[in-house]
């Protein structure tokens, strides 16, 4: 029963980081955020498992919050952010895709080679998640180098958020006020990123950060 189930949570650890390469791959804003709510389904999925196998109900709150504010309010209010903006819907990708997905998987294989070895007297389950959460921080934040669009960066944001989320819940979990200030600290940073975003489109006619560079004169 132990085999079966540290197998279900790498799993589960494993296809958050596959949902992780699909946001890198996505190059239109729709896509992208349809994603993220994928992203975040799994990670619900992953620490609910976590819940049943550490026997942590406190836990089974972590992934109603990450079902209800994840997968469901932040992707249906970048859309309709994406949609009263009239944001371009293609996303221009520093670099192009394949150099990303390059440079991602170096990024995996970096998470596994160091953390591992580091962890190698840590109990499996929390092990295997550590590697994974990560390799979905280093590919959040791969995304939010190569995004030229604000709205991407917010998402990959979100999910290296994702990551830590993992992370503290395959280390036994975290106390629960602490999950519920980091859910409500991260819902008031996007609805205060969602009204710069207005602020911005309003004030610029853009949110493409090499435009918005190029206005304050430090491109060409």
């Amino acid at each position: 029963m132990q085999h079966l189930s540290l197998d279900i949570a790498q799993v589960l650890a494993g296809g958050l980081v596959l949902v992780s390469f699909m946001l890198l791959y996505q190059d239109r804003l729709s896509g992208l955020i349809n994603t993220f709510a994928l992203h975040a389904v799994v990670l619900t999925l992953s620490v609910a498992w976590q819940a049943y196998v550490q026997n942590a109900p406190h836990l089974y709150l972590t992934a109603a919050i990450a079902l209800i504010f994840k997968a469901a309010i932040i992707p249906f209010s970048l859309h309709a952010i994406v949609k009263r903006l009239r944001i371009h819907r293609t996303v221009e990708v520093v670099g192009g895709i394949g150099l990303t997905m390059f440079v991602g998987m170096f990024l995996m294989g970096l998470s596994l080679v160091v953390m591992l070895p580091a962890t190698a007297a840590a109990d499996p389950l929390a092990r295997e998640d550590l590697a994974f959460a990560l390799a979905i921080v280093l590919l959040g934040l791969l995304m939010m180098v190569t995004r030229r669009n604000a709205v991407s960066q917010i998402i990959g944001f979100m999910s290296l958020e994702n990551g830590l989320i993992l992370a503290a819940a395959g280390a036994n979990g975290m106390p629960l006020v602490v999950e519920i200030s980091v859910a409500l600290s991260v819902l008031v940073a996007f609805i205060v990123i969602g009204i710069f975003l207005f602020r911005i489109r309003e004030r610029f006619d853009t949110v493409d950060l090499f435009e918005l560079d190029r206005v304050r004169g430090e491109r060409q």
